[in-house]
């Protein structure tokens, strides 16, 4: 890909997350059978999408622990090496040669810290990021199960999460970690393993571990509390609500799939399909 054009997209993401919004978020059950304009249309059934099976092991929402691995061939394929993509490497530094980061997750990161500036915070740097199979067998037989997660269980072997730093202090104190752990959710990043969610996770509390998630989800398991754990139980349980973050509008819908299958989704608008990893996909529409 020409560097051309990961300039542009980084801009273009830059000027997004200038625009990033305060929080409005609230949750309700969505209206059936309703149009855009929330009145009754009943000859407007809403979205009609068609899945497969595979699905449940795609996209962005993907759960990953010690009970459910990273589904086959995930991850690999995007990650480039960011000190040999320099053009990618803006506003932060890089903890060695090795970092390895999908395009799509570096400007969305890029995004973030960019924001980050405006508030004078600026002393990022990324230190771990996509790792595979082997990388992460070596780091779990030298750090012990305590530490790391075996290969095929880490979200790292996923590429969706990064371990940020700070150039100057540990991530609990500097004001990098502070400001990630009050903001990152803006811009669909969540602080993975929490200090007060280590029963739930299984996972001892790492300040530098983010996992992209995307909006609204980041802004409803901030606005709750929630984990991605706590978060994907609570869809399943629920299977549909409705959240305002902003001045966008959003349906959010559970479906669990057995097989290849057609849903009938009742709202209507853009919308994206995420696998959970374990039995189902989540369909969010944009209203």
């Amino acid at each position: 890909m020409k560097k051309w054009f990961f300039w542009l997209v980084l801009l273009a993401l830059a000027g997004y997350g200038a625009a990033q919004y305060e929080p409005d978020i609230r949750v309700e059950q969505p209206p059936a059978g309703t149009n855009q304009a929330g009145k009754t249309a009943p000859s407007k059934p809403g979205l009609t999408i068609k899945v497969t099976k595979d699905q449940i092991h795609q996209g962005d929402m993907l759960l990953v622990n010690k009970d459910h691995p990273v589904p086959k061939g995930v991850g690999a394929s995007e990650a480039v090496n960011l000190f040999q993509h320099k053009e990618l490497v803006q506003g932060f530094g890089l903890l060695d040669h090795s970092i390895r980061l999908s395009p799509r997750l570096v400007q969305k990161f890029s995004a973030m810290i960019g924001a980050a500036e405006k508030d004078g915070v600026r002393h990022f740097l990324i230190s771990s990021g996509y790792r595979d199979a082997k990388e992460q067998d070596l780091l779990y037989r030298q750090m012990g199960g305590e530490y790391a997660m075996p290969a095929g269980y880490s979200e790292h072997n996923l590429g969706l999460s990064l371990d940020i730093g700070s150039t100057q202090s540990e991530m609990n104190q500097a004001p990098e970690g502070k400001w990630l752990k009050a903001n990152a959710w803006r811009y669909g990043f969540i602080l993975r393993y929490p200090k007060d969610k280590t029963a739930v996770t299984g996972i001892q509390y790492e300040p530098w571990h983010f996992r992209y998630v995307g909006l609204p989800h980041s802004a409803v398991m901030h606005e709750k509390g929630w984990v991605l754990e706590e978060y994907l139980d609570f869809l399943q349980e629920q299977k549909s609500f409705t959240t305002v973050v902003g001045n966008q509008t959003y349906d959010i819908f559970y479906y669990p799939i057995s097989g290849d299958t057609t849903l009938q989704v009742p709202a209507s608008g853009r919308y994206d399909i995420s696998g959970s990893n374990t039995d189902g996909v989540i369909v969010t529409v944009y209203r």
